[in-house]
């Protein structure tokens, strides 16, 4: 039997799906297998009947939602018009890639496996799991998962006249080849992230809108560990609508320094202008300008300054010629070497940059066709809007705080987009940041009588503020917030907001300060001490329940003083508390929206 043509589609929210299904990609080529890679929303999914040979890559986001790039392929492969037998001819695999330090670990993966089979198609393996808290990272079950999944393909589709797969050593042809303009003499402008006012259509990630920058206070006290940032965007002329509970999404740029160094490392001359002509099955990123300079590209697309997958030290191990640097890479492509390569570069969080500078000899070797190969590209982020059009027209707020940690490494390891962002003063000159805004997962309830009862430590009382602003501004009662940080003198965040609101009777405020006493008092606890108002708030004002912040132990702690407070005050039982619990979830009385 001839080998079909395999497709990979993949649903990545961070760049990590995508990343493993071009990976997945690349060893189809090495074993003469046509090969398409796709993002699900790009590919039409009604010629998913006429497959033979498909693999998705799926991540998993927020409360077990498929990404962003994969929701239009969701609503329809679950339509309920889809015959049974629609996918009968196809063999088909399906890896998850998650964390299961979330409730609902790998949720996508496995609901879409169970529709492919209801569908008829036939599944080549088991469902793939991967987990970012295994030992080794998501590649300690996607190394062993794609073993079997090889070995049952090319037993199914022997290459052609018995050809070997080639070697990991035998490089492949780039992606992308550059065509650079330096005969031509005349200046042509970059054009780069600029909105055209005029349009009317929202902005979005392939056209975000240039937003000014209008202030970055930092609100935590000068002597607190963590930089908290409230910083305001201008939306003036940007057809931008939002409400409480909608998310801002921004393009960081990397910093010149990283720039420099890597221009520097790979013989770069960042003003040299180019055309990117794609190889067949590929298409230039809509972002990227037509005409573009290396500069551009360094600085504003590719994620020079990531920790390095995979693929970045197999590329690297094709372009060795170094004896002991080419020995080292091949141990750290190897499955032998990934717990040696783990330690290298993921437990001390080293940057692509930091490997490039560890590889001095290869770097040298790297030619420029293969950039887009090396890096990925710069995801963009998102936050948790903290403003209201009602009480700040034409403008966004966020809580942004600054990533900044030790590992190892001598030099502290730093997040792109808030170290970024934190760094842009408006005092000192006109600054805009690339932005569009998308549906968050929380949703406030229109009816004014609906009491709102909001846990918020940390920044995670973001979205809070954004409701709070929108519900006082149309003269909704019933709002309680839990907010939670260290200290009430270093990082009460809005605290003369809060305290005004509760003032003016539009705001039952509850704090719990953790480091201000011996015993630490955290959001749980306040949450348990008021079980009385939450029974009545919930049982006699349709009250809803809203959790936001990191999802490391907060959510759970605060889950089960609610369910406590049924037992205590409503007289159930555990199990019956349990059945409320979930039955507030199913109805969208009680949502959560948090983060690793």
């Amino acid at each position: 039997m001839s080998p079909p043509s395999l497709l990979i589609l993949y649903g990545s929210q961070t760049g990590t799906a995508q990343d493993t299904a071009e990976r997945i990609g690349r060893q189809a080529k090495r074993r003469w297998l046509k090969v398409r890679v796709e993002a699900l929303d790009n590919y039409n999914v009604a010629n998913l009947i006429s497959e033979s040979l498909v693999v998705f890559v799926c991540a998993t986001t927020g409360q077990g939602d498929p990404p962003d790039n994969m929701k239009k392929f969701w609503r329809f492969i679950f339509r309920k018009s889809l015959p049974a037998g629609s996918l009968c001819r196809l063999d088909c695999a399906v890896l998850g890639l998650g964390d299961s330090s979330y409730p609902k670990f790998n949720f996508v993966a496995k609901k879409l496996h169970k529709r492919l089979v209801q569908l008829g198609a036939s599944t080549l393996l088991p469902l793939g799991l991967a987990d970012d808290q295994h030992d080794l990272g998501p590649d300690g079950v996607i190394d062993p998962w794609l073993t079997a999944f090889w070995d049952r393909v090319l037993a199914l589709y022997p290459p052609p006249g018995g050809l070997d797969p080639l070697g990991e050593d035998e490089l492949l042809p780039p992606r992308f080849v550059f065509h650079f303009l330096d005969d031509v003499k005349e200046n042509l402008t970059i054009q780069s992230e600029v909105m055209d006012t005029e349009n009317l259509r929202p902005p979005s990630q392939v056209h975000p809108f240039m937003a000014r920058v209008v202030s970055n206070q930092r609100v935590t006290h000068a002597s607190h560990f963590q930089d908290v940032r409230l910083i305001e965007f201008d939306i003036t002329g940007s057809n931008i609508q939002y409400s409480a509970g909608d998310v801002v999404v921004i393009h960081p740029k990397n910093c010149s320094e990283d720039v420099e160094q890597v221009c520097q490392m790979l013989r770069l001359d960042p003003t040299r202008r180019f055309m990117l002509r794609p190889a067949e099955g590929e298409t230039v990123p809509a972002r990227l300008p037509q005409l573009c300079t290396l500069g551009y590209l360094l600085e504003s697309f590719l994620d020079i300054g990531s920790v390095p997958r995979r693929s970045f030290f197999e590329l690297l191990f094709c372009f060795a010629t170094n004896k002991l640097e080419k020995e080292k890479l091949m141990e750290f492509c190897s499955a032998e070497g990934q717990e040696d390569l783990y330690a290298y570069c993921n437990r001390p969080r080293r940057t692509a940059i930091e490997v490039l500078a560890d590889f001095p000899h290869t770097a040298a070797d790297l030619t420029v066709d293969y950039l887009l190969d090396l890096f990925p590209e710069i995801q963009p982020r998102s936050f948790s809007i903290a403003s209201s059009l009602l009480a700040h027209p034409n403008r966004i707020h966020i809580l942004l705080a600054v990533v900044k940690y030790k590992t190892r490494l001598q030099k502290p390891r730093k997040g792109l987009c808030s170290t970024w962002l934190a760094s842009l003063d408006p005092t000192q000159g006109e600054v805009h940041v690339p932005l569009w805004v998308k549906k968050g997962l929380l949703r406030f309830p229109s009816d004014p009588a609906s009491a709102v009862i909001m846990v918020g430590p940390g920044t995670g009382v973001a979205p809070f503020r954004s409701a709070l602003q929108e519900r006082i501004a149309q003269d909704k009662s019933g709002n309680v917030l839990f907010f939670g940080c260290r200290s009430s003198s270093k990082d009460f965040y809005c605290r003369h907001e809060w305290e005004e609101m509760e003032r003016a009777g539009q705001l039952t405020l509850f704090t719990a300060f953790s480091r201000d006493q011996e015993d630490k008092i955290y959001v749980q606890h306040r949450v348990k001490e008021q079980a009385a108002l939450l029974w009545d708030l919930i049982t006699n004002s349709n009250g809803h329940f809203y959790i936001a912040g990191n999802a490391k132990d907060m959510p759970t702690a605060v889950c089960d003083a609610l369910k406590e407070a049924f037992q205590s005050e409503g007289g159930v039982s555990a199990s019956q508390a349990e059945d409320m619990f979930n039955t507030m979830e199913r109805t969208g009385r009680f949502q959560s929206e948090t983060w690793a």
